[in-house]
């Protein structure tokens, strides 16, 4: 069983490394659910079976070349239904992630290629199969810059953007180093460094203008990464104050359904007697997990820190005075009689 444990691991190993990306050592390592030194005898293993894995000194990683390709293995029934479905729903002009229509018709594609009861079998499944997603930004008109963007990172190529910007309150011109892109919950996002904040930044595609690729040269950091660079930011924004230990109490009435779900990788979930649990997790900045608490209305209660119950507080206020709401004046506590 081992062996072909092995086996198994080498050839997730090989897919990885001809996918045209470039793998840290790691990266790999966690992809692989393994050591470093394991991950290291792998590649050892490879060289000396002939298969030409290749270092980037400048990225530091590893990739194999577009020659050294394996020919595609044959899928599974499982496999072809789960490329299928993802591909099928999540390229959907109207319902799934901009800019991956090409999904949808290499799904067509593929499924047209299947001959007999099987291709009859697996288009009845991938019909009756949807993957419903959040609502989304529909980018209209970004295409172009999306388009650019991937050009601009597979070339190392600066690129200039006239950009509306909420943060800034203006529009705004920067020289952006793209580092990577980002679908993130409705939309996407380019994260790079920022000419005119002279820092790595993010932006939404949707709030581009213009955009034009330069002769610029740039390389990305070799340490850099998308989810090292946003931290334990309860979504996209890290703020500077530093991590912060959060523990809300939900009660009976949504407390199931907060405990199942993954939220953030930090989270803990206490079960209390009378049915309500304790959510513990630690962030990088609290403003976004305060939105998300809201949502919640009355069956959430921040415990800690002291700052995100006040930041609770003032928006529910602001909430009132919106709907015209006179908070109502506490009573007196009576002395208890003795």
């Amino acid at each position: 069983m081992a062996a072909v444990d092995k086996i198994r691991r080498i050839l997730n190993l090989v897919e990885r490394l001809q996918s045209g990306r470039v793998y840290n050592a790691r990266q790999l390592a966690e992809f692989q659910g393994v050591s470093h030194r394991t991950m290291f005898r792998d590649i050892t293993l490879l060289k000396q079976s002939g298969v030409p894995v290749y270092y980037d000194e400048q990225r530091r990683g590893y990739f194999m070349s577009a020659a050294a390709f394996l020919p595609p293995t044959d899928l599974t029934l499982q496999e072809a239904l789960a490329l299928l479905i993802l591909t099928q729903e999540l390229g959907k002009p109207d319902a799934g992630i901009p800019f991956q229509q090409a999904a949808h018709s290499a799904a067509l594609k593929f499924l047209s290629n299947i001959n007999g009861q099987l291709r009859t079998h697996l288009g009845l499944i991938t019909s009756a199969t949807h993957v419903r997603l959040h609502a989304r930004h529909p980018l209209d008109g970004a295409q172009s810059h999306y388009e650019r963007l991937q050009q601009a990172i597979s070339e190392r190529r600066r690129i200039r953007l006239r950009y509306n910007s909420l943060h800034d309150r203006s529009e705004i011109t920067t020289l952006l180093s793209p580092y990577g892109l980002l679908f993130s919950r409705r939309t996407w996002y380019v994260l790079g460094r920022s000419s005119l904040h002279r820092s790595i930044r993010t932006f939404h595609l949707g709030r581009i203008r213009e955009s034009a690729l330069t002769g610029d040269r740039y390389e990305i950091p070799p340490r850099f990464s998308v989810s090292g660079h946003l931290g334990l930011a309860w979504h996209l924004i890290r703020e500077p104050r530093g991590r912060t230990k959060v523990v809300i109490r939900f009660q009976p009435l949504v407390a199931a359904n907060v405990a199942e779900v993954s939220w953030h990788r930090t989270q803990r979930i206490v079960p209390r007697e009378d049915g309500s649990i304790e959510f513990h997790a630690t962030v990088d900045g609290i403003r976004e997990i305060a939105w998300w608490v809201l949502g919640y209305g009355d069956q959430a209660e921040v415990l800690e820190p002291p700052e995100l119950r006040d930041l609770i507080t003032q928006r529910i206020r602001a909430m009132a005075a919106t709907y015209g709401l006179v908070p109502a004046a506490r009573k007196a506590r009576r002395p208890r009689q003795g």
